[in-house]
């Protein structure tokens, strides 16, 4: 067995720190939004503009009930909302925090 070499104050820190129960779920679902290619091109996009299924999925060169599907998904995990305009649904981000996180991303990795 490996000696621990952290005082007890400092493994307790860690183990008050290290995320667990349901905020380590809602994290894990959180980041899934960004582990698809087509979420990410589709958020984005939404980070420009709002945008109905149509819209994305002629830009994105994308079939529009591919479009639906990831939309309904983002929708669920809480990261689009949605405004109706007579028979057509506009979708954004709900926060600007996605796009955030998806900036700092770009900037990790250096482009």
């Amino acid at each position: 067995m490996k000696e621990i070499l952290l005082d007890n104050r400092l493994q307790t820190m860690v183990r008050d720190y290290v995320p667990k129960g349901e905020i380590l779920d809602d994290l894990v679902c959180f980041f899934s939004i960004f582990s698809d290619y087509t979420r990410l091109r589709m958020i984005s996009a939404l980070a420009i503009s709002e945008m109905c299924v149509s819209d994305i999925a002629n830009l994105l060169n994308l079939n529009q009930t591919t479009v639906s599907h990831q939309l309904r998904l983002l929708k669920n995990l809480n990261a689009v909302t949605t405004k109706r305009q007579g028979k057509v649904i506009f979708y954004s981000l709900r926060s600007e925090a996605l796009n955030d996180v998806l900036l700092k991303g770009v900037e990790f990795l250096g482009y």
